[in-house]
């Protein structure tokens, strides 16, 4: 029977891990596939304390991974096949080869994808231009233009975040009209440097090494154009990996529900940080800030009850 077991090795498990760790609770880390989560594939990071030259999105992670280690932190390069959760516990685990983990407490900190369109360019230019933070990578693209795709609030406000860097910001939209709330949008269409580009889908990005421009299509005409710019951002939301905890509550987009201003979720014993939470901010900080708080409560909820 573990302490402790996290579900997640991104900003928030690895520090959930390290907190737990030093409070000597020998947690057991599920690192996944791709341990360190979505920051390994940035290549740099430059709003994270303590870096004032940036940093290497894989470099952070393993350092965040060896101070946990340090500390006594096991970590299994293994994905969570199933998980069978109880108020109060013992809470299992089941791994993708077949081995199950018994726990008395559960951080779950399995984070959240950005939503994409699909293109293969948009995996092909990942880091050289193609992003879905623009509160990551928007100061990469000082006075260049720059592309957002999407019509909700998360689309207009990184469009508007983008004008303080870029030199124009094209918004493309598939309607004629936004799905963002009337403040949001009124202030996007009020941006002199936002550019609307209405019933139209991106249908190819272009560049060998970088983003040199975008093709569009527009859904009623069919024909297409071709925009230059440096940058492309999908702002078109994320989903959170929460898909396989059926019996913890969820809010309609699967983010996880916490109860009051804690960690805690609507079981004993199964707690909640990072991104799988947080549909708002969803940075390395914030994240990191939320992994903290879990093992805070953790720390607390096992000594009152074991």
């Amino acid at each position: 029977m573990e302490n402790v077991v996290i579900i997640g090795s991104g900003p928030a498990g690895y520090t959930a891990a390290i907190y737990c760790a030093r409070a000597d609770l020998k947690p057991v880390v599920i690192a996944g596939q791709l341990p360190g989560g979505q920051l390994v594939q940035t290549t740099d990071i430059e709003n994270y304390p303590g870096f004032p030259d940036a940093v290497g999105g894989v470099d952070l992670m393993m350092n965040f991974q060896k101070q946990a280690e340090r500390f006594g932190t096991e970590v299994i390069y293994d994905s969570v096949e199933s998980a069978d959760f109880k108020d109060k516990g013992p809470h299992k685990v089941k791994l993708g080869n077949g081995n199950e983990i018994e726990s008395r407490a559960v951080i779950i900190a399995t984070g959240a994808s950005p939503k994409w369109l699909g293109l293969e360019d948009e995996k092909r230019l990942q880091s050289k231009g193609v992003s879905s933070c623009a509160t990551c990578d928007g100061a990469f693209y000082r006075d260049v233009p720059v592309v957002v795709v999407g019509g909700g609030d998360s689309a207009m406000e990184e469009a508007g975040f983008l004008t303080k860097f870029a030199s124009k910001v094209y918004v493309i939209h598939r309607r004629d009209k936004l799905r963002a709330s009337k403040i949001m949008a009124d202030r996007a269409l009020n941006n002199k440097k936002i550019e609307f580009v209405w019933n139209s889908v991106v249908t190819a990005i272009s560049g060998k090494d970088e983003v040199e421009s975008v093709t569009v299509k527009n859904v009623k005409t069919e024909e297409e154009d071709e925009i230059s710019c440096k940058a492309y951002f999908a702002a078109l939301g994320h989903i959170p990996a929460t898909e396989k905890f059926k019996n913890i509550n969820k809010d309609e987009k699967g983010y996880i529900l916490l109860e009051k201003a804690t960690s805690e979720t609507n079981l004993e014993g199964v707690f909640a940080a990072g991104d799988c939470v947080d549909g708002v901010y969803q940075q390395a900080v914030t994240a990191a800030g939320m992994g903290c708080r879990a093992a805070l409560d953790v720390e607390k909820w096992l000594e009152a009850n074991f």
